[in-house]
C-alpha cells in the first residue's frame, strides 16, 4: 500500500513499517528493509513528506521523509516546476517556525530541528539570493520576535556561513559559490546589528552561546572593520571571557581572531586584545603551578578550556609575537609563554602537539635570527655594536635569546621528559608493565618524535652547553636511582639520540664518551632481563645515531660492534632484533671502517667478523641471520678490490652454501626429500639469505648467484611439480597445507634473488639477457600458465617486470611468449571483480606498463584479437576502484596514445579509428562515477590529451563511418562534441541540454591549458551531484602537491641545519 502513490498515504501504516525497522527482528526487519528503501528510491516519494512530517508521531519517520526531500534538493531541485520549489521552501519554513518556536520546543527537538536547519540551507544554496532575495531581511526580522526563534536563527546563520565559506569548495561550482559569499558579505550589516544587539540585552545562556557561535564561524570571513572598529573585541575580553558558561566559545573567537593578518591598520587592536586576553587569564587560571599534578581533578569544562587557552595562546604568538614583542610589556609576553611551558607539561598528548607546534615556529626563528645576523653582519671597527641594536623594529637576536632564556631552558626539559620513541627503537613497555617486542609502528608518535627531534636540535643550537647540563643532570639522577625508571631512561636516551649532528665535533665527542660510558656502566649494575633489555636498547639506539662519533674513533667503534654482537645473545628477541638491525645501521654509515686495515689490528674487522659469524650468530632466529648477513653485505660493498671482495662473499656464504650443496644433492638422489618440512624450511631460509646479502653487495654478488643458479632454478621445478601434484590429486585446498606454502617459499625467494640482482647490474645488461634470462623464462613461464590460480605466485609477475625495465628493447623477442604465458592467464584470474588476487592485479598492470614503455614495438605484433584483449584489459585497469590499479590504467591508457600518436600515421590512425571514441566513452564513464573520483587528476589528464588531439587535427582518420548519410561534412571534433554531449545526456537526466553544452564546449575551449580544463571538468562533476558530501577527493592532486611542496622546502631547509637531517636520511661521504 505504502508503493502504491496513486492511494491515498497511510501514516499509521508506514509509522509501523518504520518501527519494524528499527526495532524488529528477522523477516519482518527485513521486510521494513526492503519496503522503505523501495519508497525512499521511487520518484514520487517526496510527494509524501510534507504528510510524514505534519502527521506522523514517530521521530525516526520524519528522519527518513527529511533524508527524502535532502535528495530532491541535492539532485533534481532544478527540473521541479517553480510552484513545487517555492511550496517545498515555505512548507519547510512554516515547520522550522513551529518547532522552534518555544524555548521547551527547541529543546526538545534540537536533533530533529538541527536537521531541518541542513534542508533549509540545502534549499538556499539552490534558491537564494535569485529566487529568495528577501532571506537575510526576514531571517532577521523574526529574530526580534521571539527569543527561542532567534537562537535558532542563529543555527541556521551558523550552518550557511560554514556551507557558503567552509564546504563552498566541495559542494559548489566556483562561480556559484563567489556570488554567495559576495551576497552574504553585502548583506552582512543588518547580521552584525542583530549579533551584537542580542549579546549586549539577551540573558538566556543558550542564546548568547548560540550567537557566539554564528559569531565564532563570521569571524573567519567578515570585513575586518566589524571586529576591529566596533566594540566587539572589548566585550568579548571583558563580559564574556571569565564567565565559566561561555569562556570556551569566547576564547575560540579570540582564537579566530588572532589568527587573522589584517596588515599592519590594526596593529594596536591585536596588542590590546593580547593584553586584555592574558590579564583576564590571570585573574581566572592564576599562574598555573603545578598544574600537571592538579590536570585529572579538572572537570571536562575546564579542561577543554585550558586546551583552548593553548589554542589561543599559539595561534596569536604565532602570527603576531614580533608586534607584542616590540609595543606589549615584556612580563605580558613572557606570562604567555609561561602558561605554554606548564600547559606543556600536561600528560594531554593532542594539547602538547599544539604547544610543540608553537615551540618549534619558536626556536626555528630564534635560530634563523641569530644565523642571518651572522650572516649580514657588517665588518669594521665601527659596526661591533649593531649586533644587540633594534632592527627594523624587531628586537634583535642577542636581546630576544636573553628574553626567551629561561623558557628554552624549560623547554628543554618538558621536550626530553616527554619524548615520543623513535622508530627504530623495537622494545616497548606494555600495558602490563613488561618490556615486549613492538611489532606495529604507530604512525602518531613516529609524527611527534620527529616534531619534537626538530624542537631538540634548534634548542642545542640556540644553546648546546644548556643542553648538554640537562643531559648530563638527568642521566646523573639514573646512575644514582633517584629518577631510575624505564620511562625516563628510555625518554633521555631518545633525546640524546635525536640531538645527533647538533653540537660541535668536539663538544660531541666529550659528551658521548660520558654518556656511553655511563650507559655501559648502567647495563653492568642493573639485573634482571627487562631492565638489561631496556638499557640495551638504548645504548643501540644512542650507537647508532652517531655515525659521525664511531668513524673518527675506530677503537670505539670496534668496541660497539663487539657489544651488538654480545647483544646478539641476549634472552630477550626484542634485544636481539635491535642488535641486528643497529649493526645493519652502522654497517651502512661505517662500512669503509671495517674493511679497511687499521692500526694496530692485524687485519681488517671484516674478515674476524666472517670468521667469527657462526659463533656470533648461533642464538639468532633466522630473520635475524639474515640481517646479521645483511649488515655484513653492506661492509663487504665498501671492498673495492673485486678479488678480495669475491674472496669475502665466499667466506660469508660458506656456511649456507655447504648446507645448500648438501641438501640439493641429496634432493638430487632422492627427490622425496622434498616432502621433509624442515628441508624445504632451510632451504628457503639459505635462499632469503641470499636475498639479504645480494641487495646489500650489488652487482659483485653474481659470483654466489652462478654458483648457486643451475641448482636454484632445477629446486624452482621440482617444488613446482610437487605443488602440482598435489593440487591435482587434493584440489586448491592442497595450496594451504604447510609444506606446499613451504615450498611456494622458495619459488618466491628465488625470484627474489633474481629480482634483487637485476635491480643491481647496471652495465651487466647482455650478461643478464644471456645467461640468466633464458633458464629463467624457460623455468617459470610455463609453470605459471599452467598452475590453477591459487598456486600462482605474483612474484612472477613482478621479477618479469624488473628484467624488463632493465633491459629494455633486449626483452622484445621475449614479449609475445611473457603475454601468453603470463598476461592472458593472470586476467582470466582478476577479470571477475575488482578485488580478488591483489597482488597480482598491482604486478600485471606495472608489467604492461613496463612492456608499453619499454618494448612497445613488440604491442604492434600482437594479432588483432590479443591486442584488443589487452585495450579491453587496459580499460578494465582503469575501472578499478582501487586507486593504485585505476592510476596505472589511465597511465598506461596516456602513454599508449602519445606512443601511436608519434607512430607511424598509418598505424595510430588505424588504432584511433578502432579504438578512440571507445576510450572516450569509458574515460568519461570513470569521470562521472562515484567509485572513481579518487583518480580524478589522471582522468582529466587522458581527456584532456585525447580532445586535444582531435582539435589540433593530430588526428587525420575519420573517426565516424563516412559512408552515413547523416555524417556528410562530418568533421572529427565536431563528431566528438556529439558522441561526448549524446552519452552525457543519457548519463545525467537532471542536467538540461545547455549545461551539456557549455560543458562540452569548455573541454575544446580549454584542453590545452590544464589548470583551466580541470576545474572546469570540476564544475561539472559538481554540477551533476553524483559527488555530493565526497568531493574532496577531486581536490587530492592540490592536497598532494602542497604535501609534496612542504616536504622539499622542509628538506632544502634541514640541509642547512646541522643535525636536522638523520643519519639514516644523509648521503654515504665514504
Amino acid at each position: 500500500a505504502l508503493l502504491d502513490f496513486n492511494r491515498e498515504f497511510d501514516i499509521a501504516l508506514f509509522d509501523r513499517v518504520v518501527e519494524a525497522l528499527f526495532t524488529g527482528k528477522g523477516d519482518e526487519q527485513k521486510m521494513a528493509q526492503q519496503v522503505l528503501t523501495e519508497f525512499k528510491e521511487h520518484e514520487l516519494s517526496w510527494t509524501r513528506a510534507d504528510s510524514i512530517l505534519t502527521n506522523s508521531s514517530a521521530l525516526q519517520s520524519k528522519f527518513i521523509a527529511l533524508q527524502i526531500l535532502e535528495q530532491l534538493i541535492q539532485t533534481k531541485w532544478k527540473i521541479l516546476p517553480a510552484e513545487q520549489r517555492t511550496g517545498i521552501k515555505n512548507f519547510i519554513v512554516e515547520v522550522i517556525l513551529h518547532t522552534s518556536s518555544t524555548e521547551e520546543s527547541l529543546r526538545q527537538n534540537k536533533v530533529y530541528l538541527n536537521k531541518l536547519n541542513l534542508i533549509l540551507v540545502q534549499i538556499l544554496k539552490q534558491e537564494w539570493p535569485h529566487n529568495w532575495p528577501t532571506f537575510i531581511p526576514e531571517i532577521v526580522q523574526t529574530s526580534r520576535t521571539n527569543l527561542a526563534l532567534c537562537e535558532n536563527n542563529m543555527a541556521i546563520l551558523k550552518l550557511l556561513s560554514e556551507e557558503v565559506f567552509d564546504f563552498s569548495a566541495e559542494q559548489m561550482t566556483q562561480a556559484k559559490a563567489k556570488n554567495l559569499k559576495a551576497q552574504m558579505c553585502g548583506e552582512f550589516s543588518s547580521i552584525y546589528n542583530l549579533c551584537t544587539e542580542i549579546l549586549q540585552r539577551a540573558q538566556q545562556p543558550g542564546l548568547i552561546l548560540a550567537t557566539l557561535e554564528t559569531l565564532l564561524r563570521f569571524l573567519s570571513w567578515i570585513p575586518f572593520g566589524y571586529i576591529f572598529e566596533m566594540d566587539l573585541i572589548s566585550n568579548l575580553c571583558t563580559r564574556f571571557l571569565q564567565a565559566p558558561v561561555t569562556r570556551n566559545i569566547t576564547i575560540k573567537c579570540l582564537t579566530e581572531i588572532a589568527g587573522l593578518d589584517s596588515g599592519a591598520e590594526y596593529k594596536e587592536q591585536f596588542v590590546n586584545m593580547f593584553s586584555m586576553t592574558i590579564a583576564a587569564l590571570r585573574e581566572t587560571l592564576g599562574d598555573l603551578q603545578n598544574i600537571e599534578s592538579v590536570w585529572d581533578d579538572y572537570d571536562d569544562d575546564e579542561q577543554s578550556f585550558i586546551q583552548n587557552v593553548a589554542m589561543f595562546l599559539t595561534s596569536f604568538l604565532t602570527t603576531h609575537l614580533r608586534l607584542v614583542e616590540t609595543t606589549a610589556k615584556r612580563d605580558t609576553v613572557i606570562q604567555a609563554h609561561e602558561y605554554l611551558l606548564r600547559i606543556s607539561q600536561v600528560d594531554e598528548r593532542e594539547m602538547f602537539k599544539v604547544c610543540l607546534e608553537y615551540w618549534n615556529v619558536l626556536v626555528r626563528g630564534l635560530y634563523e635570527d641569530g644565523r642571518n645576523a651572522s650572516f649580514n653582519a657588517p665588518s669594521g671597527l665601527l659596526n661591533l655594536g649593531s649586533q644587540s641594536a633594534s632592527n627594523g623594529g624587531n628586537l634583535s637576536c642577542e636581546v630576544r635569546r636573553q628574553m626567551y632564556s629561561a623558557i628554552l631552558t624549560g623547554v628543554r626539559y618538558v621536550m626530553i621528559s616527554r619524548m615520543a620513541r623513535p622508530e627504530e627503537v623495537l622494545i616497548v613497555e606494555n600495558d602490563e608493565g613488561e618490556i615486549v617486542r613492538e611489532f606495529t609502528k604507530e604512525t602518531d608518535t613516529i609524527t611527534l618524535y620527529k616534531a619534537q627531534r626538530e624542537c631538540l636540535i634548534y634548542l642545542t643550537h640556540l644553546d648546546s652547553k644548556d643542553m648538554e647540563n640537562i643531559i648530563f643532570e638527568k642521566l646523573g639522577h639514573q646512575m644514582d636511582g633517584s629518577e631510575w625508571s624505564w620511562s625516563n631512561l628510555n625518554k633521555l636516551c631518545w633525546a640524546i639520540g635525536s640531538i645527533s649532528g647538533s653540537m660541535s665535533e668536539d663538544q660531541e665527542r666529550r659528551a658521548l664518551v660520558i654518556i656511553i660510558k655511563d650507559l655501559l656502566s648502567l647495563c653492568e649494575l642493573k639485573r634482571g632481563k627487562d631492565n638489561k633489555a631496556v638499557v640495551a636498547s638504548n645504548i643501540m639506539y644512542v650507537v647508532g645515531q652517531y655515525p659521525r662519533f664511531l668513524k673518527a674513533h675506530w677503537k670505539f667503534l670496534k668496541t660497539v660492534a663487539n657489544k651488538l654482537f654480545e647483544f646478539m645473545h641476549e634472552l630477550h628477541e626484542g634485544v636481539r632484533d635491535m642488535a641486528c638491525d643497529t649493526f645493519v645501521t652502522i654497517s651502512q654509515k661505517c662500512r669503509r671502517h671495517f674493511v679497511i686495515h687499521q692500526p694496530g689490528e692485524q687485519y681488517p674487522f671484516v674478515d674476524e667478523i666472517i670468521a667469527n659469524a657462526n659463533s656470533i650468530t648461533s642464538d639468532l632466529e633466522p630473520h635475524q641471520v639474515n640481517r646479521f648477513c645483511e649488515a655484513v653485505g653492506y661492509l663487504i660493498s665498501a671492498q673495492l678490490n673485486q678479488q678480495t671482495q669475491s674472496e669475502l662473499i665466499r667466506g660469508l656464504m660458506a656456511p649456507s652454501n655447504e648446507i645448500w650443496d648438501q641438501l640439493v644433492q641429496k634432493a638430487g638422489e632422492n627427490i622425496n626429500l622434498l616432502e621433509d618440512l624442515n628441508v624445504v624450511k632451510q632451504l628457503g631460509n639459505i635462499l632469503r639469505t641470499n636475498v639479504s646479502a645480494c641487495g646489500a653487495i650489488g652487482k659483485g654478488f653474481i659470483t654466489q648467484i652462478g654458483r648457486i643458479y643451475i641448482d636454484m632454478l632445477g629446486l624452482y621445478k621440482a617444488v613446482s611439480e610437487i605443488i602440482s601434484g598435489c593440487v591435482s590429486r587434493d584440489g586448491e585446498i592442497a595450496t594451504r597445507y604447510a609444506n606446499v606454502r613451504a615450498m611456494r617459499t622458495i619459488k618466491k625467494e628465488a625470484l627474489h634473488l633474481v629480482d634483487t640482482y637485476v635491480k643491481h647490474c647496471e652495465g651487466e645488461v647482455d650478461a643478464v639477457n644471456q645467461n640468466m634470462v633464458p633458464p629463467l623464462l624457460e623455468a617459470v613461464l610455463a609453470d605459471y600458465a599452467q598452475n590453477v590460480p591459487p598456486a600462482r605466485d605474483s612474484e612472477v609477475l613482478s621479477t618479469v617486470n624488473t628484467i624488463t625495465s632493465a633491459l629494455g628493447a633486449l626483452m622484445t623477442d621475449k614479449i609475445p611468449i611473457i603475454f601468453d604465458s603470463l598476461f592472458e592467464s593472470t586476467m582470466g584470474m582478476i577479470n571477475q571483480d575488482f578485488t580478488v588476487y591483489p597482488d597480482h592485479r598491482l604486478a600485471v598492470y606495472q608489467l604492461l606498463r613496463t612492456i608499453n614503455q619499454k618494448c612497445f614495438s613488440a604491442l604492434l605484433n600482437l594479432s588483432q584479437e590479443k591486442f584488443r584483449f589487452l585495450i579491453m584489459s587496459i580499460m578494465w585497469g582503469f575501472k578499478h576502484t582501487t586507486r593504485e590499479v585505476s592510476d596505472l590504467g589511465l597511465t598506461i591508457t596516456l602513454e599508449l596514445i602519445n606512443n601511436f600518436n608519434t607512430n607511424d600515421r598509418a598505424i595510430s590512425d588505424a588504432f584511433f579509428q578502432t579504438y578512440f571514441i571507445e576510450l572516450l566513452s569509458e574515460i568519461i564513464v570513470v569521470l562521472s562515477d562515484n567509485d572513481h573520483k579518487g583518480s580524478f587528476r589522471l582522468q582529466c589528464m587522458v581527456l584532456a590529451r585525447m580532445i586535444h588531439l582531435v582539435e589540433s587535427n593530430q588526428i587525420t582518420a575519420p573517426l565516424f563511418d563516412p559512408s552515413l548519410p547523416e555524417n556528410s561534412g562530418m568533421t572529427n571534433p565536431a563528431f566528438v562534441r556529439q558522441s561526448i554531449g549524446n552519452l552525457l545526456v543519457t548519463a545525467f537526466a537532471n542536467l538540461n541540454k545547455r549545461q551539456i553544452e557549455v560543458f562540452v564546449e569548455g573541454l575544446f575551449s580549454f584542453n590545452d591549458d590544464f589548470e583551466k580544463f580541470r576545474n572546469h571538468v570540476r564544475d561539472f562533476v559538481i554540477q551533476t551531484k553524483e559527488f555530493a558530501g565526497d568531493v574532496e577527493v577531486l581536490y587530492l592532486e592540490e592536497t598532494e602537491r602542497e604535501l609534496e611542496e612542504k616536504k622539499q622546502k622542509e628538506k632544502e631547509l634541514a640541509l642547512q641545519i646541522p643535525g636536522m637531517l638523520k643519519p639514516s636520511e644523509m648521503e654515504e661521504d665514504d
